[in-house]
């Protein structure tokens, strides 16, 4: 168990990056297991970065397991895969399949512009495949 002195003005344990005694964890390394803080408190929080980063310890033997996904949370991500989808289409160039970032001209070119006169375009003007989601059955 971590103390934390009241005289201190409220703040907590501090430790340095990969120093945190067992038993404690940040949110994402509860998220990796399954938990969550469950409404407790932070007990101690890690720096690193020469202090320009904080993330906050919670007690591992007090969280709880994660919510289930609920109904509603589904139907979230299935709609923003549908806007994905829809935007795709817009994005879509239909002879290089490559994605553009902005919507391309489609009903006056067919195409993007390096398809559809030969222009180069930037690099950086096209983007990765999105991740795809793994829903709850």
């Amino acid at each position: 168990m971590v103390a934390v002195d009241p005289y201190d003005g409220g703040r907590l344990p501090e430790y340095r990056w990969r120093q945190a005694p067992e038993g404690l964890a940040t949110r994402r390394q509860l998220r990796a297991m399954g938990l969550r803080p469950g409404g407790h408190d932070p007990v101690a929080q890690m720096t690193c970065r020469s202090g320009k980063r904080v993330a906050y310890l919670y007690r591992v033997d007090l969280a709880v397991t994660k919510l289930p996904m609920t109904l509603a949370k589904e139907a979230a991500l299935a709609k923003e895969a549908a806007l994905d989808k829809a935007m795709a289409a817009r994005q879509t160039c239909p002879r290089c399949r490559r994605r553009c970032v902005a919507c391309l001209p489609l009903k006056t070119l067919e195409s993007c512009l390096e398809c559809h006169d030969g222009t180069p375009a930037d690099p950086s003007s096209y983007t990765t495949p999105p991740a795809k989601h793994l829903l709850a059955a």
